[in-house]
């Protein structure tokens, strides 16, 4: 009982051990139950399923204000709706990877649950280095908002271009040092084949693990903006990375429904650049003008009116347009 109520960065640890169980669960229920067998996912079924994740993470939200009070609350509800909005960017990425390497449909959604399951380590690790980081220096969170404050001027005054995936210098790495087929072999990542000189059968890369490979590198580089965004709501460990990870566990759900319409959030970008301006500007405000914490609550709301009103104002605006032709499964 006393490792239960122990301290882990803050937090007791009963506090972790609950939530893991909560992502085992949830992954084990996605998977062995909704999905046991590969095959293509619809919009219908996709949104369905988001909303099913959406309401596990408000009422764990719920129980992180029962628990932890309501300021911590509100800051796991504002680094969740952030975290979120900026996933739909990152569903535009996904969709040109899967793109580039022909991923049938019916192999996405594994591929992305293996993605996935490698984000909740790799954005663990960012977030215990920059939780360490504000632990020694708190003026770390100053670097945090000045950048935040840039990427979102940056994002503002600068036109999206399409990420280059055939140089990826990963993919360069992996097709010089490693066997790659060209053919595709169902949810297989690695396969053996015959050697072109001895007939010996040796392992390959399949382009699904290509794929697989790009993607989480495409997490990271998004991690650099959501990362320091949280960090900028709160120094709360538990809170930083349970409102990223509650997140990005609906993200695979809600993939199948946003590539197939993800040209009609267009100007959600603005918004997004705007709530990046304001959760860096804020962390000085707070440190040199009012020189107390801003109240986590009107943080909260500002987030939730800045991102309502980027999607209110895309669809209003792409209205009409309807679903891509090249969406990643049927409708129903």
């Amino acid at each position: 009982m006393e490792f239960l109520t122990a301290d882990m960065l803050g937090t007791p640890a009963w506090f972790w051990l609950a939530f893991a169980a909560i992502v085992l669960l949830l992954t084990a229920f996605d998977l062995g139950v909704l999905h046991k067998e590969d095959k293509a996912m619809g919009i219908r079924e996709s949104l369905r399923l988001s909303v099913f994740y959406i309401a596990i993470a408000m009422v764990f939200g719920a129980w992180v204000w029962a628990e932890k009070g309501g300021t911590a609350a509100s800051e796991y509800y504002t680094g969740y709706f952030i975290e979120k909005a900026l996933s739909i960017d990152n569903v535009f990425v996904i969709s040109m990877i899967f793109g580039y390497f022909a991923i049938q449909p019916k192999y996405q959604y594994r591929a992305l649950l293996w993605g996935i399951l490698a984000v909740i380590v790799l954005r663990g690790l960012m977030i215990a280095g920059g939780a360490a980081l504000v632990a020694q220096a708190h003026w770390v969170l100053y670097i945090f908002a000045a950048f935040l404050v840039f990427t979102g001027v940056k994002m503002l005054f600068t036109s999206d271009h399409d990420p280059d995936i055939g140089n990826n210098p990963a993919i360069r790495w992996i097709s010089r040092h490693m066997r790659v087929t060209k053919q595709h072999h169902g949810q297989r990542f690695l396969v053996k084949v015959p050697d072109e000189k001895t007939g010996a059968m040796v392992w390959a890369a399949t382009p699904l693990l290509l794929a697989l490979v790009v993607i989480n590198l495409a997490d990271l580089v998004f991690a650099v903006d959501s990362v320091p965004a949280i960090f900028a709501i709160t120094t709360d460990t538990f809170i930083v990375y349970t409102s990223n990870i509650m997140a990005i566990l609906g993200l695979r759900a809600l993939y199948f429904a946003l590539a197939a319409m993800v040209h009609r959030f267009e100007y959600l970008k603005y918004a997004l650049a705007l709530v990046l301006v304001f959760i860096g500007a804020k962390i000085l405000i707070s440190d040199f003008v009012l020189q107390t914490k801003f109240p986590p609550l009107v943080s909260l709301a500002v987030t939730l009116v800045l991102i309502a009103g980027g999607v209110v104002w895309s669809l209003w605006k792409t209205r009409g347009e309807g679903v891509q032709g090249g969406s990643p499964g049927p409708t129903a």
